[in-house]
């Protein structure tokens, strides 16, 4: 009796599981999903900012801040999806490939090779963070990520389920090696790859890559027009059909029709247009198919960008790590990215006044790269760079370094301001502004009143970032006031000092964003009635628990 029961017990377990089953989708990503300690505090303590006063670095206060916010990237991210939501347009990451050789810690622990759980981890870690992350792009924003073999096809599973298969852009091949591993087994690896989405495909905007030489001396024809230089192309395209294929008789009486297997690359009214415009090359002979003429001028400096980057133009491991140690230490910190590979990534997706996210940002590339394009082209570029601070073991475990304090803030610093390099010659600064702020937290077990009261204290930093004024005007009992070169936000702490803020703001023209602390989600809209064209108004800490809610639910 006793085994016909274990035997009914553990059908209908068995049938249990087949519904279960059915339920779940039939194809995709699946893991175990591990919790990890840095997203759990969050249920008990909310994270802000604190600026370290120290570090600051401001060599033009018409330029715009560039941040550098040190602390876990999950907790940065939290921050920003406050401060920053939809205004990135590119972010650029190089997160931790899961080789099992000490790149990639959770939970403190480093993750070696044979933790049966070491996939799972590295998802768990990334699907969190590329979550917070996709709610900081623009509609317009792109994202690329760095990666190599081990992670990629996980990797591009979990994006095309975060930011949507039909934004998928391009898988890039990068030839990071430039010589060949003699003690190989199998392969000699010598790339790595970087994927990259959209946001929303058809909003985004790529520049493409600025033409070289050697892409402009295709166009090495020139009829002396005045229009410059050409490139011919054939009037018709590869094809297994014949559908479309018409008869054309140009002026000088050739007549043409495209060849067998191919059709028209254009319509008929098309190449009409095209020889009135002169934009046609005949052969005299009439042995060669014509020719549309495309002029350097019309197609511009850019040209589409490809997914095939080679060392010679991209640079390599190699010369990102020459690079670093002529700025820092020798051996300081491992394989880089190179510079010049984020300035052209860059260069080709953002524009002048754009915004770019690191959140793996190591030793500061990212924020080396836009430094660099602005000073190259005059930009005004603004970068937000998210690093943790753990020891780096270098030099023959000699020396450790510590990753944003050590190696990040010094090489931006070296940027900005100048340095000698390995050989002692002097290279001149790029100039640009920084801030260098900390990840904290504030105990929010319960929504109590005095909780909401020490959150909105210790919340002021944060709401300077949002509005990117850093500038202290007035400190009053109850109010602060802070500036940039365009607007002005208020900070009000008591609602019986709104008549004093009123009076302090009413000869200072400018837009004001304007902050109030209320336990529920007042804005008192009628005490500001007089003067609403001039602010915007928002409760606080309201506005930053209704981002937190939904990030720590």
């Amino acid at each position: 009796m006793k085994n016909n029961q274990t035997k009914e017990k553990l059908l209908a377990e068995i049938g249990r599981l087949k519904k279960e089953l059915k339920k779940k989708k039939k194809y995709g990503l699946i893991w175990e999903d591990k919790p990890e300690d840095v997203v759990e505090m969050c249920k008990e303590k909310f994270p802000v900012l604190k600026e370290v006063k120290n570090k600051e670095i401001i060599t033009d206060r018409n330029k715009p801040i560039n941040l550098l916010i040190e602390g876990d990237n999950y907790h940065a991210l939290s921050v920003l999806n406050y401060t920053h939501a939809k205004k990135v347009d590119v972010i650029y990451i190089d997160p931790p490939y899961n080789t099992g050789s000490g790149d990639f810690k959770y939970n403190d622990k480093f993750i070696d090779i044979e933790d049966p759980f070491r996939h799972s981890k590295w998802l768990s870690f990334m699907k969190k963070r590329l979550s917070l992350a996709k709610n900081l792009l623009k509609n317009s924003g792109l994202i690329f990520i760095s990666i190599n073999d081990i992670e990629i096809a996980q990797l591009k599973m979990l994006c095309d389920k975060i930011f949507q298969e039909q934004n998928f852009l391009a898988l890039i091949s990068w030839q990071s090696t430039d010589t060949l591993r003699n003690d190989a087994k199998y392969f000699s690896a010598n790339s790595e790859f970087i994927l990259c989405y959209a946001k929303e495909k058809g909003k985004a905007k790529i520049k493409g890559f600025i033409k070289g030489e050697k892409q402009k001396n295709y166009y090495k024809n020139d009829d002396k027009n005045g229009k410059g230089p050409y490139l011919l192309t054939p009037l018709h395209a590869k094809s297994g059909s014949e559908s479309g294929i018409y008869e054309f008789i140009f002026k000088n009486k050739q007549t043409w029709r495209p060849p067998k297997g191919t059709f028209p690359r254009f319509a008929y009214e098309t190449l009409a247009r095209l020889e009135r415009e002169g934009r046609i090359w005949l052969d005299p002979k009439g042995n060669k198919i014509p020719q549309r003429k495309t002029y350097l001028s019309e197609v511009g400096e850019r040209m589409p960008l490809w997914t095939f980057w080679r060392y010679e133009d991209f640079g390599s491991t190699r010369q990102s790590n020459q690079e670093l140690s002529d700025i820092l230490d020798k051996g300081i910190f491992q394989n880089p990215k190179p510079t010049k590979l984020v300035k052209i990534i860059v260069d080709s997706v953002m524009e002048k006044d754009g915004v770019m996210l690191d959140f793996f940002a190591g030793s500061g590339t990212t924020g080396h790269a836009i430094l660099g394009l602005n000073n190259d082209d005059g930009g005004n570029r603004r970068f937000i760079l998210c690093t943790n601070n753990e020891e780096l073991d270098s030099n023959g475990n000699k020396i450790k370094h510590k990753i944003c304090s050590d190696v990040c803030y010094p090489r931006v610093e070296k940027i900005i301001g100048g340095y000698k390099n390995s050989k002692g010659e002097k290279i001149i600064g790029l100039g640009g502004n920084l801030k260098y702020f900390k990840t904290d937290f504030v105990d929010y077990k319960e929504p109590t009143d005095k909780n909401k009261i020490r959150l909105t204290e210790e919340a002021i930093e944060m709401l300077c970032v949002k509005e990117g004024t850093f500038e202290e005007i007035e400190n009053r009992v109850g109010f602060k006031i802070f500036k940039n070169s365009e607007h002005y936000s208020g900070i009000i702490f008591d609602q019986l000092a709104i008549k004093e803020f009123k009076k302090a703001i009413s000869d200072i023209k400018g837009k004001f964003s304007v902050y109030i602390f209320s336990l529920g989600d007042d804005s008192f809209d009628e005490e500001f009635e007089d003067i609403k064209q001039k602010i915007k108004l928002s409760p606080i800490p309201e506005a930053i628990l209704k981002v937190y809610r939904r990030i720590f639910k």
